[in-house]
């Protein structure tokens, strides 16, 4: 199991297609509501997103942040309120998720909803909703919304720009899922991987549980989580492969000769940690 550079390739054209009905529904929108995965706040960010919208007020939504290391969101939340852009913890399960995204709302457009008081004018705030393939964009506007948008955990899966009703005061506008054309940086690809952004197929399970084993031997409380989940002892500079092989054998995984699915593993350790299982943990934190 090697370590090699790649570049992840991923831009089908109706990504392409997506940046321009962007950049063409600005016009339309009050706001720009920005979904990332709490776990990974940076890997997670559209570059190209965030310079067509730079001109909008906008909100992030660390969404997932039931499956994120507490501690580490709120350092987000302050590492961007420093930086002037307002973040909030965000869970589609979570029962305070539309309350925090309301109070967040009416503190962007605070200019906004007051010229529209001095004015007498009772007009919807018009958001528009972007982020990544699989972040949690569709069940968001599922929340909030009164028509149902199509939720399937895959990436890529929403087509089209479709306004939904929040209610009187509220439309969002959906687009879908778009990510830039390559990532240059592995690390960014592996972190997408982690966290299901990007699909299966373009990564090898057994490569993305290596490398994952290998980020949470780096931290105690991690290990701690991972020793936990699967009742054995490891040391912070165990081979990553040989754990893999360890938790199969463990779980009764074995293939013909005694062996451990490698494979099944890896998919299971992988699929453990995107559902939380394993505990919360976030990948990536501010760098201060």
């Amino acid at each position: 199991m090697g370590e090699q550079h790649k570049v992840i390739q991923w831009f089908p054209g109706h990504m392409a297609k997506t940046k321009r009905k962007i950049i063409e529904s600005l016009k339309l929108v009050d706001a720009v509501a920005e979904i990332r995965d709490a776990r990974i706040p940076i890997s997670s960010e559209n570059p190209d997103i965030l310079e067509i919208t730079a001109n909008k007020p906008r909100i992030i939504l660390l969404n997932k942040s039931d499956l994120a290391d507490n501690a580490i969101t709120e350092k987000w939340i302050n590492y961007y309120a420093e930086k002037g852009v307002k973040a909030i913890a965000f869970d589609c399960k979570g029962k305070n998720g539309i309350k925090n995204f309301n109070l967040g709302l009416k503190e962007v457009l605070k200019e906004k909803i007051e010229k529209n008081k001095q004015k007498g004018i009772k007009k919807a705030l018009r958001i528009m909703v972007v982020g990544i393939p699989n972040v949690g964009k569709s069940s968001f506007i599922n929340l909030l919304a009164d028509k149902k948008a199509k939720v399937e955990n895959r990436p890529g899966v929403t087509r089209g720009n479709q306004w939904f009703s929040a209610g009187n005061d509220l439309l969002l506008l959906d687009t879908p899922g778009v990510l830039w054309p390559k990532f240059e940086d592995e690390t960014v690809g592996m972190h997408l991987a982690f966290t299901g952004a990007v699909k299966e197929s373009i990564l090898n399970t057994e490569e993305i549980a290596f490398y994952l084993i290998k980020f949470l031997l780096t931290d105690n409380t991690y290990k701690e989580m991972l020793e936990k989940r699967y009742s054995l002892t490891f040391n912070s500079d165990d081979d990553a492969y040989d754990i893999i092989c360890r938790i199969g054998a463990k779980r009764g995984m074995l293939v013909k000769g005694g062996k451990t699915d490698t494979e099944r593993t890896s998919k299971m350790i992988a699929d453990e940690f995107k559902a939380g299982i394993i505990g919360k943990i976030s990948i990536e934190e501010p760098k201060v």
